[in-house]
């Protein structure tokens, strides 16, 4: 039978809970790479693309991500990409000379208000796999430009019809894009051989 000091020492018993470790980090997974294009006339386009960082796991993308400007701060004739690590944002990357991406076209006025919720979302899709078909996904670029801003989703293989059209789907339902509204998509060899405007549309949703 417990003495009266034990019962009491029974119940002080403090009750050892784990410390938080901080230091756990929520792996993503690929790894990606944000590049920043600043329209230099004295350099090489190729030059003027910057790799900024690469981050594979949750937190350092939202480190990094709090650190630099939005895409709506940007200068004009600037971009961002942020593509899986090791494909660069140009349509000769072998990831994506077979591929053509999803186009969102805004108007000016949309630059304050849509713009950098259209871009963290797109993010957000690519980096955790939103898609069915993420395989697929290439990366991603939003164009500041003094016309109308753009973002592009890229995909690796403009001929799987299947996968291409499911992204664009989703895609328009991340973005609450009204039904009525159309998004297009443009084979990259197209763009290469016209001006932007005048790429016809490969598909649409």
């Amino acid at each position: 039978m417990a003495t009266e000091v034990e019962q009491q020492s029974e119940s002080n018993q403090v009750v050892d809970i784990p410390a938080t470790d901080y230091s756990i980090k929520h792996p993503l997974q690929n790894s990606w790479t944000l590049w920043y294009y600043e329209n230099d006339r004295s350099n090489t386009w190729e030059k003027n693309q910057k790799e900024i960082a690469s981050f594979d796991t949750v937190e350092d993308f939202w480190s990094l991500y709090n650190h630099i400007k939005l895409a709506s701060d940007l200068k004009q004739g600037c971009d961002y990409s942020l593509f899986k690590k090791g494909i660069r944002p140009m349509w000769e990357d072998d990831a994506n000379k077979h591929g053509g991406r999803w186009l969102i076209s805004l108007e000016k006025k949309q630059r304050g208000n849509d713009l950098d919720r259209f871009w963290l979302d797109i993010i957000l899709c690519l980096i955790g796999e939103a898609f069915d078909n993420s395989d697929e996904v290439c990366g991603a670029v939003v164009n500041i430009r003094g016309k109308g801003d753009k973002i592009g989703v890229w995909t690796s293989d403009y001929s799987n019809k299947n996968a291409v059209l499911e992204i664009g789907q989703k895609l328009k339902e991340r973005l609450r894009i009204p039904p009525k509204m159309t998004i297009g998509y443009q084979i990259h060899k197209d763009t290469m051989d016209k001006a932007s405007s005048l790429t016809k549309n490969t598909y649409t949703i």
